[in-house]
């Protein structure tokens, strides 16, 4: 199959601007997919897009927040009435909050709600019913590792990416047999900028910095971008039902099914410094972390 697959099939990917997003544009692109993309990031966004329509690719775009439901299938509309309707939609934009749970402001766990489990919702539902009825597609959700673990200071994090596992499964049960093929990925630790630019509370004393969070992080992210987008596109051309991406996220899948209750013991010594919280310092005016 390969190249052929994806030769003139529709691609809808979100957090298209950066990322894991930036690499499957440019990937789809390459094997001849139309592009229908999509960021918050306007500018970021448009020259992405001018740089896949100089090399020949039909792109069009939506400058939007995931969260927002009227927007999303207004692009939905849009990708159906330019375009003919999506083969492929990644569900990828994502946004990062560190803090503990007595910490964390509602609203901020509702921001981060609203964009990676809501935002993963609407994509799915805006772009379902046309597949199913033509009987093929795919859809894929971008969970995470930490949608199979639970770590201090990412309660908000954990609760969306474990949300999007539990709809995903769900949903691929509920279409066997309809043709449509429903993915769920689980990437480690991919070199992005959003654990650069996620949303941090005010830490408890003795624990790392933010900056020094997320340079560790930086330090043990093995897998770039375009490493993530060809093992998704894989998955999709194999119809892969879960995409583990990286050597982390195979040990910790392995770790979870070996020690679904004691691999607790272990994420705590690794995390722990996070697991108290104490006051937020950045509730009004943080810059969106988006993937």
């Amino acid at each position: 199959m390969g190249q052929e697959m994806f030769k003139g099939k529709v691609a809808v990917v979100t957090g298209a601007a950066s990322g894991i997003g930036q690499a499957l544009a440019r990937d789809f692109a390459r094997r001849g997919c139309t592009l229908a993309i999509s960021d918050i990031n306007a500018d970021r966004l448009e020259t992405l897009a001018g740089e896949l329509r100089r090399q020949g690719t039909k792109v069009l775009t939506q400058a939007m927040d995931v969260s927002d439901r009227g927007a999303f299938f207004a692009f939905a509309d849009r990708v159906t009435g330019e375009l003919g309707g999506a083969d492929i939609v990644v569900n990828n934009a994502g946004v990062a909050l560190v803090g503990s749970i007595d910490s964390l402001p509602i609203e901020q766990i509702e921001w981060l709600m609203g964009i990676n489990f809501w935002g993963v919702v609407y994509g799915t539902k805006a772009f379902l019913p046309h597949m199913l009825a033509k009987k093929s597609g795919s859809i894929v959700n971008i969970s995470s590792v930490f949608g199979l673990i639970g770590v201090p200071g990412q309660g908000a994090y954990c609760a969306a990416k474990f949300a999007v596992r539990g709809f995903t499964e769900t949903l691929r049960q509920e279409v066997h047999g309809s043709g449509v093929h429903i993915g769920c990925v689980h990437p480690g630790g991919i070199k992005t900028n959003i654990a650069a630019s996620a949303r941090v509370v005010e830490l408890p004393p003795g624990a790392e910095s933010a900056e020094a969070i997320a340079k560790r992080f930086e330090e043990i992210a093995r897998t770039t971008p375009e490493q993530a987008a060809a093992t998704i596109i894989r998955g999709i051309e194999r119809r892969s039902p879960r995409i583990l991406i990286g050597p982390d996220a195979r040990v910790i899948s392995g770790l979870v099914r070996l020690l679904p209750v004691a691999y607790a013991t272990l994420v705590r010594k690794a995390f722990g410094g996070l697991a108290s919280g104490a006051k937020d310092k950045n509730s009004k005016s943080p810059a969106p972390a988006r993937s």
